[in-house]
């Protein structure tokens, strides 16, 4: 006999799928009793079911295949939701199993009763609830085809008695995905080059969709005569080997690209769904190539849009349009993006004695002991600025975070998916002390499954991000300090080797002894809490909150604030 559970597994297999993320549960029992007796998939059992999802969403962004999170019912695959939201707004291919309660009992208020397909429905391209084994396996190709094509989270809602009922048929077919070439017509094509060509001052804005174009990018912004700005996702695909990058723009960002996008008369936009209105540039003619047509003009009007692959598409132009012969722009932008980038390397420098480290300076130190193939997981926050400014991108390494979703603690899930995908490879961690204290409780699913992650700990003992935001909008500080134990100590305790960093003098030894360690290590190092990671303009919103928030902190007699924040930027402000 084979039951619905075992078809499952025995379909995921054959469809390439290698491990399984999740926590048991009894309604879940069919399920992984079938995964007992099928070794080929991993089983790996996390603390969370949050850091499940996580990490599945991981191994997507990294492998661009299917993976698989799992979660019983009620409580248990209800956190599973915020991962999944990460993985569907990130656009990776991942199918949730949430189990559900005995068929029977749906809807009369059942012991852990929810309705999971009501729940996941906006965080998913697919959710169906799989009322009888007549269902099997037809809902579940149907979930794996469309997580797989529409690049998004399938999830199937499974009562437990179904799951181990017999399967009405032991079918298994394998689900791959297909591949396709999306280029626009050629009368959108003909309006994209007239306007390139007419341009005076190109500037292109590149996000993720450029993964797989690089040659194709540099051979359209030579073409061009164009400076490259890149959003937070596509600095990893775009970065590298690139005589024509001007750095990031946005919250994140730094001057120059902002500088870039605010003085061209035309913008590209590619595959990019860049989300801050406010640094897009005004009375410009802005050409947009993205895959999903409906983004296009979401974020700022357009003149041209034009739907399809970021490398097909620009194969299709180049034969369009004249080389450009003026360089000035791109000239000018170069020579902003290297006093830009001699200003930020000047931050990340030592501080004397015990005074708490500068974060750039960590992040610096990171990114010169890194492997040249390190997969950084940045959680949200200042971590994901010291990341973006000062991790440097060869072609190699790997850098995913919740860049769209935002959210806190995906760091350390993230790393787990990461390195249970690929275990020889050095995976790393920018672990803010808020982020890694949220779902601290699988620090131990490295030390069971064995995962030789890295993690370093910007331990400011606040929230600090959120408390930028607070004095950038006139708010007195309040609700984000952290009383943070000792993080070494707590790894230590966890079978984890922990490091302990209080001085400038002693971060590049204890680095490079966690990186050297054969097993999970921990750098927890004390950061400078009232270090401001400056945006790449600051408004008279911005002027006016940051004086707001000075007047009233000293009336609320916290005036030493102001001499701390003072003293520690400075160098920045001066």
């Amino acid at each position: 006999m084979v039951t619905v559970a075992e078809n499952i597994v025995e379909t995921l297999k054959a469809s390439g799928v290698e491990r399984i993320y999740g926590i048991p549960g009894d309604s879940l029992n069919g399920f992984t009793d079938a995964l007992r007796t099928r070794p080929e998939i991993e089983w790996v059992q996390v603390r969370h079911e949050e850091s499940a999802a996580f990490a599945a969403s991981a191994e997507a962004s990294l492998t661009g295949e299917l993976a698989v999170c799992a979660g019983s019912c009620g409580p248990g695959n209800l956190h599973l939701i915020n991962g999944l939201f990460d993985a569907q707004r990130s656009r990776v291919p991942v199918l949730a199993i949430a189990a559900q309660i005995p068929s029977q009992e749906i809807g009369s208020g059942y012991f852990q009763e929810t309705h999971p397909t009501e729940l996941f429905r906006e965080c998913s391209v697919y959710t169906e609830l799989v009322s009888s084994v007549d269902q099997m396996p037809r809902v579940l190709h149907m979930a794996m085809r469309a997580a797989i094509e529409q690049r998004g989270v399938a999830v199937i809602v499974l009562p437990g008695d179904v799951g181990l009922a017999e399967a009405v048929s032991d079918l298994v077919t394998p689900i791959r995905a297909t591949t396709s070439t999306v280029v626009p017509d050629g009368a959108s094509l003909d309006r994209a080059a007239e306007a390139l060509n007419a341009a005076g001052k190109v500037t292109i804005l590149a996000g993720a969709g450029c993964e797989g174009a690089h040659d194709e990018l540099m051979r359209f912004a030579g073409t061009l005569k164009a400076p490259i700005v890149h959003a937070m996702r596509g600095k990893e695909f775009v970065e590298h080997d690139n005589p024509y990058d001007v750095g990031m723009t946005g919250l994140l960002g730094f001057a120059s690209g902002y500088r870039a996008m605010e003085s061209c008369d035309t913008l590209v936009m590619l595959g990019t769904d860049f989300p801050y209105q406010q640094f897009f540039p005004e009375n410009t003619t802005v050409i947009q190539v993205d895959i999903r047509g409906e983004h296009l003009g979401r974020r700022t009007p357009i003149d041209v849009g034009l739907r399809g692959g970021v490398r097909e598409t620009i194969e299709a132009l180049l034969p369009r349009l004249s080389a450009a012969k003026n360089s000035k722009h791109l000239d000018a932008m170069r020579k902003h993006y290297a006093k830009t980038r001699d200003k930020l390397d000047d931050l990340a420098t030592p501080r004397r004695g015990a005074q708490a480290l500068h974060p750039q300076y960590v992040a610096r130190i990171v990114d010169e002991l890194a492997d040249d193939d390190t997969i950084f997981t940045p959680d949200v926050g200042s971590p994901v600025v010291w990341a973006s400014r000062y991790l440097t991108m060869n072609g190699k390494r790997r850098l995913i975070g919740s860049f769209t979703h935002g959210s806190m603690a995906n760091a350390l899930p993230q790393a787990i998916g990461a390195q249970s995908t690929f275990p020889g490879r050095q995976v790393v961690t920018f672990s803010g002390d808020g982020g890694l204290s949220m779902l601290m409780g699988d620090l131990i699913t490295l030390t069971q499954s064995s995962l030789p992650v890295k993690l370093i700990v910007f331990n400011n003992s606040s929230l600090n991000f959120v408390e930028l935001e607070m004095k950038a909008a006139g708010i007195v500080t309040f609700g984000t300090g952290l009383e943070n134990p000792n993080f070494a100590d707590v790894a230590n305790a966890l079978g984890i080797k922990g490091f302990r960093v209080e001085r400038s003098s002693d971060l590049t030894d204890a680095v490079k002894d966690a990186f050297a360690h054969d097993g999970p290590a921990l750098v927890d190092v004390v950061t400078e809490r009232q270090e401001l990671s400056m945006p790449p303009a600051i408004t008279a919103e911005q002027v006016g909150g940051f004086a707001l928030y000075a007047i009233r902190t000293v009336m609320s007699g916290r005036g030493d604030e102001l001499i701390d924040l003072a003293r520690t930027n400075a160098r920045q402000i001066l």
